[in-house]
C-alpha cells in the first residue's frame, strides 16, 4: 500500500526539480539581421541616444510590438536553431534594448513577420556564418 502523502510529496519534489532546472522560460521567435542607417523613428524620433553603446539593439516586429510598448524593453536572446547547420553560436545569449518598430525601420527584414530584426552587432553575437534567419529564445 502506498502512502497517499508521500506520494503526493514526492510528485511536487520531481516538479519543483525539474522547473527549478528548466533552462527555457522564454517565449519563441525568429530573428533576422538589419543593418544601417539606424533610425530610431517608431520608438524615440531620431532621439540616438537611446541606442545602447553596446550596439546590441532591436527592432520589434509586430508579435512583440504592442502599440509601441515594446520602445525600451530588454529582451534576452538566444540563437537555438536555423536552416544552415551549426550556425548558432552555442551558449550565447545577449541582452537587446527595443529601439525601433520592424516595419519602420529602413532596412527591411529578410523574411516578413520576424519577431526582432537585430543590429549587425546583436545579430553577429549569436550567429555565425551566413544565415539570414534564426530560431530564437527570448525572454523580456
Amino acid at each position: 500500500m502506498s502512502n497517499p502523502l508521500f506520494l503526493c510529496r514526492f510528485l511536487f519534489s520531481i516538479f519543483f526539480v525539474a522547473h527549478l532546472f528548466n533552462l527555457s522560460h522564454g517565449d519563441v521567435g525568429t530573428a533576422t539581421p538589419y543593418g544601417p542607417p539606424y533610425l530610431p523613428t517608431a520608438c524615440a524620433g531620431n532621439d540616438f541616444s537611446m541606442f545602447p553603446t553596446t550596439n546590441l539593439f532591436a527592432a520589434a516586429g509586430e508579435g512583440i510590438w504592442e502599440n509601441g510598448a515594446a520602445c525600451g524593453r530588454q529582451y534576452l536572446v538566444r540563437c537555438f536553431s536555423s536552416n544552415v547547420p551549426k550556425a548558432c553560436v552555442t551558449d550565447q545569449t545577449i541582452q537587446v534594448t527595443i529601439v525601433d518598430r520592424a516595419i519602420s525601420t529602413v532596412s527591411k527584414p529578410a523574411v516578413a513577420g520576424t519577431t526582432m530584426l537585430l543590429s549587425t552587432t546583436a545579430y553577429k553575437s549569436i550567429v555565425k556564418g551566413a544565415a539570414s534567419l534564426v530560431s530564437i529564445e527570448f525572454t523580456q
